[in-house]
C-alpha cells in the first residue's frame, strides 16, 4: 500500500509540474473555451478595369499622352547696356575687347501640347514671349523650328506651328466634368531633365483672385509642377487634355503641391480663335470694378454681398457713353447675373465687338438699365471690362 502511495504521489507531483510549466509558457492550450470569433475582410485589389489581383496604375493614360507633348527651347537676344569703364585704355589693355558686346543670348524652356496632325502646339505665353528662336523636341528625338501663329498674354497662352509629318496629338478632356479628387498626371520637362510624369488630384476647381493672369478659372492640382513644365499637359486618367500647366505656389522655387492650369475648355476657345484670327478679340465697354465686401452690401442694403461695384469708368469708353457711373453697382450683363468680379469680366469679355449689349446696375436702390456699344478690348487694358 505504502509502495502505490508513493506512486501516486510521484505521479501527482510530476503531473503538476507539467502542468506549471505549460500554464507558463503556453497558457492558451489550457483554454478549453473557443476563442472570440472574429470577422476578417478581404480587400480584393481588382484594378477599376484590369485583371483581378492587379494594382491600379495609369500607365496607359500616361503611354497615351507622352508622345504628344513636346519640349520647347527658346532663346532671345537681349541687349547690354555698354558701361563707361569699357572705354578705359588701362581696363582695355588687360581684358581687351571681350566687354564691347552689345547683345547677349538667353536661353529658357517649356513644355508644349501637339493638338492637331497639322502640327499646332499649345503652350503658354511666357514660354514663348519674345523669343526669337523656337526649337521643339519630340518625344521620338525628333527637333524642328517652330514658328508663333499667335498669343493672348490675358490667359498665359500661346499656339506655335512645326512643319512635321505622322505627329501624334492629345485629345482634350470635358474640363467642365472635372471634379475634387480626381487622379492627373502632369506632363512636361521640369527643370529641363527630360519628359517626366508626376501624379496628384484636382484640388480645387475655378481659382481666380490670383493674380497670375487677367482672366483666370485655373484647375488647382498637387500633381507636381515645377519650372520647365510650364505649357505642359495636365491630363486625366483616360490620357486626354484637361489643362495646360501653367503657375506654381512656391516659396522655395520648387512645388510645393500648389499648381494651376488652364482648363482644356478655355485653352481649346482660346486656340480657335488664336488659329482663326492670329489672336484673340474680346468685348470692352471701358469700367473698373471690385468685389463688394459684406460692409459694402450693407452700406447699400444688399440683402447679400453679390454684384460688382463700379470703381471707374473710362472717359470716352462705351460705358461713359452710356451714362455709367463709378458707384453703381452692376447686376446684369446680357440677362446673365454678375457675382463678382471674376464674372464680370468673363461676361463682359464675351461680348461681340460691333454689337450693342445691356447692362443692368442698382443707382440709389433702382435698376437702371443702360444700352451699350461694345467696344474691342485694348491689349492689356487695365480696367476689368
Amino acid at each position: 500500500m505504502r509502495k502505490l502511495w508513493l506512486i501516486f504521489a510521484q505521479t501527482t507531483t510530476v503531473g503538476l509540474g507539467i502542468l506549471f510549466v505549460v500554464a507558463t509558457l503556453r497558457p492558451e492550450l489550457l483554454s478549453l473555451r473557443p476563442g472570440p470569433s472574429v470577422d476578417l475582410v478581404t480587400v480584393n485589389q481588382k484594378a477599376p478595369d484590369g485583371p483581378a489581383g492587379s494594382i491600379t496604375s495609369f500607365r496607359d493614360a500616361a503611354r497615351k499622352a507622352m508622345p504628344a507633348v513636346v519640349n520647347i527651347y527658346t532663346t532671345q537676344e537681349s541687349k547690354v547696356q555698354r558701361q563707361p569703364f569699357m572705354d578705359d585704355p588701362v581696363f582695355r589693355y588687360f581684358f581687351g575687347d571681350q566687354f564691347d558686346a552689345q547683345t547677349r543670348r538667353v536661353s529658357s524652356l517649356g513644355s508644349g501640347v501637339l493638338v492637331s496632325s497639322k502640327g499646332y502646339i499649345l503652350t503658354n505665353h511666357h514660354v514663348v514671349e519674345a523669343a526669337d528662336d523656337i526649337q521643339v523636341a519630340l518625344a521620338d528625338s525628333r527637333q524642328v523650328k517652330a514658328r508663333v501663329v499667335g498669343s493672348d498674354a490675358d490667359t498665359d497662352l500661346a499656339v506655335i506651328k512645326i512643319e512635321l509629318n505622322n505627329l501624334p496629338t492629345l485629345q482634350f478632356a470635358e474640363s467642365e466634368q472635372a471634379r475634387v479628387g480626381d487622379v492627373v498626371l502632369a506632363i512636361g520637362n521640369p527643370f529641363g531633365v527630360g519628359q517626366t510624369v508626376t501624379m496628384g488630384i484636382v484640388s480645387a476647381l475655378g481659382r481666380s483672385h490670383l493674380g497670375i493672369n487677367t482672366f483666370e478659372n485655373f484647375i488647382q492640382t498637387d500633381a507636381a509642377i515645377n519650372p520647365g513644365n510650364s505649357g505642359g499637359a495636365l491630363i486625366d486618367s483616360s490620357g486626354n487634355l484637361l489643362g495646360i500647366n501653367t503657375a506654381i505656389y512656391t516659396r522655395s522655387g520648387g512645388s510645393q503641391g500648389i499648381g494651376f492650369a488652364i482648363p482644356s475648355a478655355s485653352a481649346k476657345k482660346i486656340m480657335e480663335q488664336i488659329i482663326e484670327h492670329g489672336s484673340v478679340t474680346r468685348g470692352w465697354v471701358g469700367i473698373g470694378v471690385q468685389d463688394v465686401t459684406p460692409e459694402i452690401a450693407q452700406s447699400l442694403q444688399l440683402p447679400k454681398a453679390t454684384g460688382a461695384l463700379i470703381t471707374e469708368v473710362v472717359t470716352g469708353s462705351p460705358a461713359d457713353k452710356a451714362g455709367m457711373r463709378p458707384g453703381d453697382l452692376l447686376t446684369m450683363v446680357e440677362n446673365n447675373q454678375v457675382s463678382d468680379t471674376t464674372t464680370t469680366q468673363a461676361q463682359i469679355a464675351a461680348l461681340k465687338p460691333g454689337t450693342v449689349a445691356t447692362l443692368k446696375v442698382l443707382r440709389n436702390a433702382k435698376e437702371l438699365a443702360f444700352k451699350i456699344n461694345v467696344g474691342t478690348r485694348p491689349k492689356r487694358a487695365r480696367e476689368n471690362g
